[in-house]
């Protein structure tokens, strides 16, 4: 989901604040931050066409649209040396994970298979370069302020592009939330 210019600020303010206690992380570039409700990898022509039919399902699935709220940061794992460093959805979370649910369904529904493992929604901050990247950021992990707030309103297809600079994303297909994409 794209996030609003003054939550993306917000964000990379603070990343600038714990950069260096990160220095083995790959940061990401704050045009680029984004909450993803599911990863699905390289897709075939065929298959971007399930994929985006199946996001046209599961945002009609949904009577309208919603709030959350970004704030506080974690990693994944929870224990031990981050490899991903993140900040947490803390409020309307509940409701990501009913989309999220209904976006697996349809997915599977076409031919997707599931990811099979728990959706936690966040906003990746830092992914680990090496196996102790993000060693020395157990002092703010766990807190952190409130970031601010998104209106859910639509599911957007990304599509990502490495590049000698790292990635560049456009947006692929757009699905409004709401019976028959409508609000």
């Amino acid at each position: 989901m794209l996030l609003p210019d003054a939550v993306r600020a917000r964000l990379a303010a603070m990343v600038a604040e714990i950069r260096s206690r990160g220095p083995a992380l790959a940061w990401v570039k704050a045009d680029n931050l984004h909450l993803t409700l599911r990863f699905l990898g390289a897709l075939e022509p065929g298959i971007l066409a399930r994929a985006q039919e199946a996001m046209r399902v599961a945002a009609a699935s949904v009577s309208a649209s919603f709030t959350v709220e970004l704030g506080g940061l974690g990693s994944f794992p929870a224990r031990g040396a981050p490899r991903v460093v993140w900040a947490g959805v803390v409020a309307g979370g509940e409701r990501l994970v009913a989309l999220h649910a209904g976006l697996e369904a349809a997915l599977e529904a076409r031919g997707i298979p599931g990811e099979g493992r728990a959706f936690h929604p966040h906003v990746t901050l830092a992914r680990a370069r090496e196996r102790r990247g993000g060693a020395r950021l157990d002092a703010v992990l766990g807190s952190g302020p409130r970031f601010g707030r998104l209106e859910v309103g639509a599911l957007h297809l990304m599509r990502s592009d490495l590049g000698p600079g790292g990635s560049r994303y456009s947006v692929l297909a757009e699905a409004p939330l709401g019976p028959l994409g409508t609000e």
